[in-house]
């Protein structure tokens, strides 16, 4: 009896520990990249845009690798100037100028960051307040729109440093065309179709740089965090 004794707790113990380790190889990373400027492929992954795109306005920005030519640590580059100036003759009729964005093409298929709670992002930037967007698959506005939905935060970069700015998935507000939707909703982190960096001369958080001119924004990493 004895004997069968102990062969039954050698079997509960070692069902105990196949247990644990399938637990413990099911559990999800705490982090996850979600993009990494270590590469110069890494600029295939994104496009730009700006306010000239709308005819007669003259925002422009880059974006680019850099560090490898001196040796130092790989970053992407997302730089330009604002203007709030339209061209002359220009026939357009502008609300707004004066912005410019990096905006990700789209995910094969999506991204699920469902498990996730937070975007952070290793930035060094120029004191001024740019905006992180994530595009999520369109369930809000009607069927017939084609716009994904978008949803936006506030991002304060202190100049010359580097900084890792962390914001919670729900600090992010829904948006359209840029204006904050007053309804409460609610994201779906498990539809995440693309993400942005946008920078404009005007609005923002208080005592950060604004208005026209330079602009500078160095990224190393954005991730998806569990906290």
């Amino acid at each position: 009896m004895s004997r069968f004794r102990a062969l039954l707790q050698a079997s509960v113990a070692a069902t105990k520990r196949a247990l644990a380790w399938n637990v413990e190889d099911l559990m999800l990373p705490s982090e996850r990249f979600v993009f990494n400027f270590n590469s110069k492929e890494e600029l295939n992954r994104w496009h730009l845009y700006s306010d000239s795109e709308y005819g007669g306005c003259l925002s422009s920005a880059s974006l680019e690798i850099t560090g490898a030519d001196s040796g130092h640590e790989l970053s992407g580059l997302f730089s330009g100037n604002l203007s709030l100036d339209v061209a002359e003759g220009s026939t357009w009729r502008m609300n707004r100028s004066g912005f410019c964005g990096m905006r990700s093409k789209k995910f094969n298929g999506f991204i699920d960051l469902d498990s996730y709670d937070t975007i952070a992002m290793r930035l060094r930037g120029d004191g001024r307040c740019y905006i992180s967007t994530i595009y999520t698959e369109n369930w809000i506005n009607s069927p017939g729109q084609q716009d994904d939905n978008s949803w936006q935060a506030f991002v304060f970069v202190p100049k010359d440093q580097w900084h890792i700015a962390k914001i919670p998935l729900d600090r992010y507000l829904p948006t359209w065309k840029g204006n904050v939707i007053s309804t409460k909703l609610e994201m779906n982190p498990s539809r995440i179709l693309a993400m942005s960096l946008s920078v404009n001369a005007e609005g923002g958080i208080p005592g950060a740089k604004s208005g026209p001119g330079d602009f500078r924004l160095e990224i190393d990493w954005i991730k998806a965090l569990r906290t």
